[in-house]
Order: structure tokens, then C-alpha cells, then sequence
């Protein structure tokens, strides 16, 4: 039987998501309802502050719908992965706080680098070089690589042998 620690231990990051997202969802409610209150008020100035703050909930709303499918994209990338044994192993030294020791993940990175800049239509190069970057704390480029490997993996399908 399973017990709740362990519940929690093995989807804490999708409970985190999960709370985010109805915090977020809760104040795009609270935004679009105020909006409204605000285009019925009589007073021009009333009305223009509606229209714009109506855009706040509509921007926040695409950016939640479009993070969540980008991180359900990288979890299927990550377990088509796991399956096939090419998720990057993550055996670098930590810190007694447990984060990664970034001299040697600039040390690991040519080799990431190198597997794209040969095979730069591979998804799964792309995968791994994202994890690099995140390793070395370089958080931008590994969303940029990890969208790019996304992007070939919606494109060669994510039936194509490594």
C-alpha cells in the first residue's frame, strides 16, 4: 500500500503545478469579473480601464495554456526517453545544499554541444543539450533548446529511432 509521503515524494512537482495553476486561475477569474464591473460603470475613463484590464486575463490565460502544454510536451519527450535509455544521467557532483557543482557541469557541456552540432534535427540531442544548459544554470538557453526539441519532435514524430 502506498502511503501519502510517498504520494507526495513521487508528484510533488505536479502538485506545485497544480496549486500554481488554480492559484492563477483563481485571479484570472477575479481579474475578468472586475473587468466586467468595470465596462458597466458609466464613467468613460471607467470603461477604457475595463477594456484594458480585460486583456490581463486573456494574456495570462494563453500564457498558463501555453506553459502547461510545453511542460506535458517535455514529459512525454522525457519518458519516450527514459524508455529508450537516452536520458542524460545525472551524476554530477552537488553541493552539500544539493545543487549541482557548476564547474563540472561546464566541464560535461561540450559533449552536448558537439552531439547537436552533429545531428542538429534530433530531438533527443536537443533534449539532452537542454538539460546541460539547465545544469550550468544557463535557465534561458535550456528553454530555448528544450523548445527546439520539441519543436523537431512535433516534426519527426516521436516514433523516429535514435
Amino acid at each position: 500500500m502506498v502511503n501519502a509521503v510517498d504520494l507526495y515524494r513521487r508528484h510533488k512537482v505536479k502538485l506545485g503545478v497544480l496549486l500554481v495553476t488554480a492559484l492563477l486561475v483563481f485571479w484570472l477569474a477575479v481579474a475578468f469579473q472586475r473587468s466586467f464591473l468595470l465596462l458597466g460603470d458609466p464613467e468613460p475613463v471607467a470603461k477604457a480601464i475595463g477594456a484594458g484590464y480585460l486583456l490581463l486575463p486573456c494574456i495570462g490565460a494563453w500564457a498558463l495554456i501555453r506553459e502547461l502544454l510545453f511542460g506535458a510536451q517535455t514529459q512525454r519527450m522525457a519518458r519516450q526517453l527514459d524508455r529508450e535509455g537516452g536520458l542524460p544521467v545525472d551524476d554530477l557532483p552537488r553541493t552539500p545544499a544539493g545543487r549541482i557543482v557548476r564547474s563540472a557541469a561546464d566541464e560535461a557541456f561540450p559533449a552536448y554541444q558537439a552531439e547537436v552540432e552533429s545531428d542538429p534535427e534530433n530531438w533527443r540531442s536537443w533534449f539532452r543539450l537542454s538539460c546541460a544548459y539547465d545544469a550550468a544554470g544557463d535557465r534561458k538557453r535550456a528553454r530555448r533548446a528544450m523548445r527546439e526539441a520539441a519543436k523537431l519532435h512535433r516534426q519527426h514524430g516521436a516514433a523516429t529511432a535514435p
